[in-house]
């Protein structure tokens, strides 16, 4: 019997491992690690107390959490009756081209600073980031943890020379008072912040960070509900969060991996797409390719014309911006922007380089006027780092940073 959404959100918190003095412990998890990351907590901000257990409403799961427990993500837990959350360290830092995040509609061409910390609010079999994301759940989910100060991320981001400061590469929901902390300061200096997001949302926890992010992407995994709840979410939840992320004005890019005999068939993709173009059709699909990683090896790879498919049906149901991710070169005119009115190529693309850019400073179309919707240049083509060989195409790739 599938259980009620409600009734999930309810129960799920309360099963985690007791609170011990000492590192609290976590199934199959590193006790060094859990140390290490319940020394790097503070009291949060997003929680209410409900009796002597607290709820936290970082995240759709709303995790009622008992003294001495952990949240589904396994890492804001019950101390005493005060909700502890991770704060003042990363796990991942690098600059990343905007385009990889992805961000097509968003200062094209620019750099972004993108951070993470541990934990996650899902277990999707296919993470490519479950270095990070599966700590404290997964044995092998280790990776260094490095102090931080939110200070240091506007010298950081000014030393690289990037436009934007990201969170991602774990979910950044479960780690929000850590990021508005972080965006609170690059925003002041001049840096346009994001999340890169499962969209697991609560309205909560998008009214905290609202006023410090201007873009947001969601991975809309599924259409399936018994799919997602495989990966640990719940399909409405993040449908919600669509809707909530597009009524508060922020700017927002969905993206589907396509993974063969997961997501991929046509009525799932329609569905899909369909749902995007009923919250605006304006707002951009990435449709991205799956390739064999963490626990999930059975499905083939994605292929080139499998993206290619996926975005004719976007097309079909009404979606103005398209794109096939992820396979530079081999998806035709579906990694560039055009024009929804006349088809006139506005930003044209190869892989992470932006080859060429036409949209002008008022975020216009040259040909026909059409108003194309994103955060664009001032300057148009005068802010917009343009390249066209091997040598453009190395410098646009992520670049590690040191702290």
């Amino acid at each position: 019997m599938q259980m009620n959404p409600q009734q999930t959100d309810r129960t799920r918190g309360v099963e985690g491992p007791l609170l011990r003095r000492r590192p609290l412990q976590a199934p199959a998890a590193s006790e060094a690690l859990a140390g290490a990351l319940d020394r790097r907590t503070v009291s949060g901000q997003l929680w209410r107390r409900e009796g002597d257990k607290v709820r936290c409403v970082a995240c759709g799961h709303r995790c009622l959490i008992a003294p001495g427990r952990r949240g589904i993500c396994k890492v804001r837990f019950n101390e005493n009756g005060e909700l502890k959350v991770p704060f003042g360290y990363v796990a991942g830092l690098q600059c990343d081209p905007v385009e990889k995040k992805p961000y097509f509609h968003v200062y094209p061409g620019s750099d972004a600073l993108t951070f993470g910390m541990m934990g996650c609010d899902f277990h999707c079999a296919y993470c490519q980031n479950w270095v990070t994301s599966q700590a404290l759940r997964d044995p092998a989910s280790l990776a260094p943890v490095r102090a931080v100060t939110p200070e240091q991320f506007v010298t950081l981001a000014r030393r690289a020379g990037a436009k934007l400061v990201v969170s991602s590469y774990n979910e950044p929901l479960i780690t929000a008072e850590w990021a508005r902390a972080v965006f609170e300061r690059c925003v002041e200096t001049g840096f346009t912040c994001g999340f890169v997001s499962n969209g697991n949302a609560t309205a909560e926890a998008l009214d905290f960070i609202r006023p410090w992010i201007c873009a947001y992407k969601v991975d809309l995994k599924s259409f399936n509900d018994a799919n997602y709840r495989k990966l640990g979410g719940v399909l409405e939840n993040v449908k919600n969060s669509i809707r909530m992320i597009h009524e508060r004005g922020l700017w927002l890019e969905v993206l589907t991996l396509i993974v063969p005999g997961f997501n991929s068939g046509d009525d799932e993709l329609r569905a899909i797409a369909a749902f995007i173009a009923s919250v605006d059709p304006r707002i951009p699909w990435h449709v991205t390719a799956f390739h064999k990683d963490y626990k999930m090896t059975e499905p083939e790879n994605t292929r080139a014309g499998h993206l290619m498919h996926a975005a004719e049906i976007g097309a079909s149901e009404g979606l103005k911006f398209i794109y096939a991710g992820n396979l530079p070169g081999q998806v035709g005119d579906w990694e560039n922007t055009r024009c929804p009115d006349c088809s006139t190529t506005l930003i044209e693309r190869l892989g992470y380089l932006v080859r060429a850019y036409k949209i002008t400073p008022d975020g216009k179309c040259p040909s026909c006027g059409t108003v194309i919707p994103g955060l664009w240049p001032e300057r148009g083509a005068a802010d917009v780092r343009l390249g066209d060989d091997l040598a453009d195409s190395y410098r646009r790739l992520p670049r590690a940073v040191r702290i």
